[in-house]
């Protein structure tokens, strides 16, 4: 299976992208650094909705126009595990160690990894899976309370500043954050790229997942997806951690050669880093 391949950006971009895009916090909204294939619409917003599953418009629209506290919480489908597992209570499982994060094994998954170009720190990896791309993050949070109210709020409001849509809808892991953020087409046009948040309160851990691609509109995929975030393992560690710092990644195995470069504390507001090929 395809585990381990990416895509390094042309000089000119990786210049011009670095310069905007930085290390990131979890209520910093950042498209999927690298979507598997681009679901750009140039309809407006408006009208994009429209061509949501019609079984799932009504629940959505209803959950949009209540607060969020009221959002109800779905039972717990039978495509899910129990996870995502902090590592404590994760069962056995042929997974991929990224430090941070542990990955179960996927026929066909290509894992993608996000390489800070300036210092050489590893942010993120992205889950490929039949033309959509799952971008996961962990981050530290504190025992008393969970990150995702405040994160959801943030992000929403993040994407309704810059001209896009965002609504809460009642997901596989509880409230979910439904996004269209405007972005520029090439022939000039407004276009809007949607994306799915996902967030998981752990022990002293916040998982956020994006998920974008095909699977936003195919229901099958989009369970393949929820299972695959339901295996996912969460390594927090022992040592303390200021609320929203992502948890330190590394390159799958630290196989022998590679010069993991590590990094100071991460810059929170700053944006996400380049994809760097491995392997």
């Amino acid at each position: 299976m395809g585990l381990f391949s990416g895509r390094k950006r042309n000089r000119t971009e990786e210049a011009d992208a670095t310069a905007h895009r930085d290390q990131r916090r979890p209520d910093e909204f950042a498209e999927s650094a690298e979507p598997a294939e681009s679901a750009e619409s140039d309809e407006p917003a408006e009208r994009a909705e429209e061509h949501r599953e019609q079984d799932d418009a009504a629940p959505q629209q209803a959950a949009a126009d209540r607060p969020e506290a009221e959002v109800d919480q779905a039972p717990r489908g039978e495509h899910l595990e129990d996870g995502p597992y902090d590592e404590a209570d994760a069962p056995e499982e042929d997974r991929i160690d990224l430090g941070g994060l542990q990955v179960p094994t996927i026929d066909g998954m290509e894992l993608r990894m996000e390489v800070d170009q300036r210092s050489g720190a590893v942010t993120g990896a992205n889950l490929v899976l039949g033309g959509s791309s799952l971008q996961v993050q962990a981050f530290a949070a504190p025992k008393s309370r969970g990150l995702w109210e405040d994160v959801r709020q943030s992000l929403r409001d993040s994407v309704v500043t810059q001209g896009g849509t965002a609504e809460t809808r009642t997901g596989a892991f509880g409230t979910e954050l439904i996004t269209r953020l405007p972005v520029k087409r090439a022939d000039g046009r407004t276009g809007y790229r949607p994306a799915r948040f996902i967030g998981v309160d752990g022990s002293r851990w916040f998982l956020r997942a994006i998920l974008t691609g095909k699977a936003l509109g195919d229901p099958e995929q989009s369970r393949r997806f929820e299972t695959l975030v339901s295996r996912l393992v969460v390594v927090r560690g022992t040592g303390a951690m200021a609320p929203q710092e992502l948890i330190p990644l590394h390159l799958p195995g630290e196989r022998p050669g590679l010069d993991q470069i590590r990094s100071g504390p991460l810059d929170p507001l700053a944006r996400g880093p380049e994809i760097t090929q491995i392997g």
